[in-house]
């Protein structure tokens, strides 16, 4: 039987699953907000709603890697909130991309689940939801 600082350490930001949701929510902040920033700038006319919610992926992944490094329970609500904000964003683009691509002339992050990006943008809000939910259920149980 475990004691409360092994479950403790087991949802600790600074370690194991924690870092690296943290990590890669990250460097998603900053490649969709660098990408979408240069897609706007260099030709926006282009693809607008592409390049608009792409800004809009990176607003939604600084958030949730700012709520999971502040941490609290206001916080992991918040993102989780924001988690599965952004999985029905995933699905909605994703599906999107793949039924009317005449209107996406360029690609999202979001487009195409995330094939792009490795599938990573679906497999990440999942992925973090879980995590705190068990870090939730840790804290109280």
């Amino acid at each position: 039987m475990a004691d409360s600082s092994s479950s403790k350490a087991a949802f600790d930001l600074g370690q194991g699953p924690g870092r690296l949701l943290v990590w890669l929510y990250g460097v998603f902040t900053v490649a969709a907000a660098s990408r979408s920033i240069v897609q706007m700038i260099l030709d926006f006319g282009r693809a607008p709603l592409a390049y608009v919610l792409s800004a809009v992926a990176a607003v939604v992944y600084a958030f949730i890697t700012y709520s999971l490094v502040r941490g609290g329970p206001a916080a992991r609500r918040a993102a989780q909130v924001c988690c599965a904000l952004e999985l029905a964003g995933v699905l909605v683009v994703g599906t999107w991309t793949l039924v009317a691509p005449s209107a996406f002339p360029d690609a999202t992050v979001w487009s195409d689940y995330g094939m792009g990006y490795l599938f990573i943008p679906v497999i990440l809000p999942v992925t973090a939801m879980i995590w705190l939910r068990r870090a939730a259920a840790d804290r109280t149980g």
